[in-house]
């Protein structure tokens, strides 16, 4: 089971760890609130209420062998660096930090942030289903139980046409998109990589390596198709 750590239960943090807990990960739950500890105690693994900035405190917590931190406390600037420094000087795996300022996005990147998100751009539920499955480049939900991802093509249909490849009788999902990278010049005659899309593809459109695919179906039938 994989593990993690959300500190700060403000109403990102809070869609994050709810999220992870639905999809069966256990989770450490950090907060200085009371009262938000206590409305999510039954929603996560383990809610402790302490001040992360507290090394001693953080430590004690037991989230250096977790298979990623998120941050939530980017209101709080000071506290959202020091926390960010803490885990990645604790040998934290991964650490996902919240920034809501340019400013603040560059202070994170210099602490060794791997992944910096802005609230307004990215949802906790999309951030939550990416640590889940790092297999997934985007997340869209479309309904209750129905999504669009966008991954790399299982190794399966590699190589074979999208009528070849059978994702709809064998998986019950569509592919309604793919992505190529197709070498060009530029303007100064450089060799670059340039992206196609292709939407709604034909039945006879190759599945090739390097492509990624966006693909729409349930979520029971997209996690089968990821395998």
């Amino acid at each position: 089971m994989s593990q993690f750590a959300v500190i700060g239960a403000g109403r990102f943090g809070e869609s994050v760890a709810r999220t992870l807990s639905e999809k069966g990960s256990d989770v450490i739950l950090i907060d200085t609130d009371e009262e938000k500890i206590r409305d999510l105690d039954d929603v996560v693994t383990h809610a402790l209420q302490l001040d992360a900035t507290d090394e001693k405190a953080i430590k004690a917590a037991g989230i250096e062998d977790v298979d990623a931190a998120v941050v939530s406390v980017g209101r709080d600037m000071e506290a959202s660096v020091l926390i960010t420094m803490l885990l990645k000087e604790m040998g934290v795996r991964y650490v996902v930090a919240k920034a809501t300022s340019e400013a603040h996005y560059k202070i994170l990147t210099r602490l060794g942030a791997d992944r910096i998100v802005f609230p307004e751009r990215e949802t906790g539920v999309k951030v939550a289903n990416s640590l889940i499955n790092p297999t997934i480049f985007d997340y869209l939900e479309v309904a209750p139980g129905y999504n669009i991802i966008e991954i790399k093509p299982p190794r399966e249909i590699v190589g074979k046409s999208l009528e070849e490849a059978k994702v709809r009788s064998t998986y019950g999902v569509d592919i309604i998109a793919i992505k190529s990278l197709h070498p060009v010049l530029d303007g100064a005659g450089e060799s670059d990589l340039e992206e196609e899309v292709k939407i709604v593809p034909a039945a006879d459109e190759i599945i090739r390596e390097g492509d990624t695919i966006i693909v729409i179906g349930a979520e029971k039938d997209l996690e089968r198709l990821r395998g």
